[in-house]
């Protein structure tokens, strides 16, 4: 009698409580017949990021253009319009539950006093300050001109997606204008493109196992649970924000808006999600997430290929309710007084750094210096919350995603789709 096969999830579940485990009680140094078991990890997480990052390129170019390929000039104005209404809403509900709470709880705050000088500044400020350099505000205009490159191939291998994004959209709508053996060549090329970058995809999910013990052990030994006491507070008002976010908006916008069952839902991305958490990268986990949304939840690939490379882009809930977070809480640690105006301020800027920055390296420290310059606080301020800033982005990550999905799903049932979400 064959043995029944555990479903992909729950390997990866199982994966991610080992690595927890393993983590808690192997040190950095252990090593096994020489070999650093810390060395390991990073070999195995990276190898598993690189096989993700490989398929990333073909996959959006083929998944756009063959989406486009079927769109006319009304439904293209029509799902582009709702999707990004999706996601500057979904972005600055995230923003306000952020601010609710940060204001509920104020982490910065200690026995009425600013908390800047018992927590303390991280020693890797400097490091930071470098990596930000002398970026501001003026860098999100920036991503107007990543939209259009001067070489596709270089936007390409330097991963700027808007760029990648946007002339896929364009040549995908001029495919659907060829007529003749012309068009039928170029639509059955990148359908099968598509069809083989997908068939990866699934190879390499076979391996997710093993990439999410490698990245979430690394993590775990490198940062202790001693790292987050001093900061454990301000840890648990940004998980608490982005539970609410994700686990009663986004299912009530699934529910009421898309009419679909947000427990489906939530087990057709379950892979997908447990990658976001692992690699902390939207863009990396974009070949899974297409294959659950697509695969799993039932969406076309007309609304997926559109919707998804450009959710993870552009659409940040939770990086957007995380740099409100912690402008919040450094303000509130540095003593600063907090009116409404200010605070507008915070949501205002949050907002427009989630989408605009995206495409910037190391980009939500980028966007919380614009966010504190906006406000009157130095950059070293950032120093306050580097200790926790790496699991946190592992949970953002996984709301991001998540948010992404559920605009997939909802614009699907909004465009009169079934799905396999009922």
């Amino acid at each position: 009698m064959a043995t029944k096969k555990i479903a992909l999830h729950w390997q990866i579940l199982i994966a991610l409580a080992l690595a927890i485990f393993s983590g808690l009680v192997i040190d950095q140094t252990f090593s096994l017949f020489g070999i650093s078991f810390l060395s390991v990890l990073i070999f195995f997480g990276t190898l598993f990021l690189n096989a993700l990052k490989m398929l990333i390129v073909p996959l959006v170019m083929a998944s756009i253009i063959t989406g486009m390929m079927n769109l006319s000039g009304d439904t293209l104005g029509r799902l582009g319009s709702k999707t990004l209404l999706y996601y500057a809403t979904t972005s600055l509900i995230a923003i306000l539950i952020g601010l609710f709470f940060v204001n509920l709880l104020q982490p910065g705050i200690v026995d009425g006093e600013p908390a800047r000088h018992i927590i303390g500044l991280s020693s890797e400020t400097d490091d930071v300050i470098s990596k930000v350099g002398d970026k501001g505000a003026a860098d999100i205009a920036e991503v107007l001109l990543r939209m259009v490159p001067p070489n596709i191939i270089t936007a390409a291998a330097n991963g700027q997606m808007l760029g990648l994004i946007f002339f896929s959209l364009i040549f995908g709508f001029f495919v659907s204008k060829l007529d003749g053996s012309s068009g039928r060549v170029h639509k059955d090329f990148w359908q099968g493109l598509l069809g083989i970058m997908m068939m990866m995809t699934d190879l390499i999910m076979k391996f997710a196992p093993i990439g999410v013990y490698a990245l979430v052990t690394k993590v775990i030994m490198i940062s202790g649970i001693e790292a987050f006491e001093p900061l454990a507070l301000f840890f648990v008002t940004v998980l608490l924000a982005l539970a609410v976010h994700m686990l009663l908006f986004l299912p009530a916008v699934l529910r009421y808006l898309a009419h679909v069952s947000p427990a489906k839902h939530f087990k057709a991305m379950l892979p997908a999600l447990l990658t976001a958490f692992s690699t902390s990268s939207s863009s990396a986990t974009l070949p899974i997430t297409m294959d659950c949304v697509e695969k799993r939840a039932g969406v076309s690939n007309q609304v997926a290929g559109f919707t998804l490379p450009l959710g993870a882009t552009i659409n940040m809930d939770g990086t957007a309710l995380y740099e409100c977070v912690a402008a919040m809480f450094i303000a509130q640690a540095y003593g600063l007084s907090l009116d409404i105006t200010t605070q507008f301020t915070i949501v205002l800027v949050a907002l427009l750094t989630s989408i605009g920055v995206a495409g910037i390296p190391s980009a939500s420290l980028v966007a919380i210096t614009i966010i504190l310059a906006a406000i009157g606080l130095p950059l070293e301020a950032i120093g306050l919350i580097l200790v926790v800033d790496r699991v946190l982005d592992m949970c953002r990550t996984a709301v991001n995603v998540f948010s992404d999905s559920c605009a997939a799903v909802t614009i699907a049932r909004l465009e009169g789709e079934q799905t396999r979400l009922l």
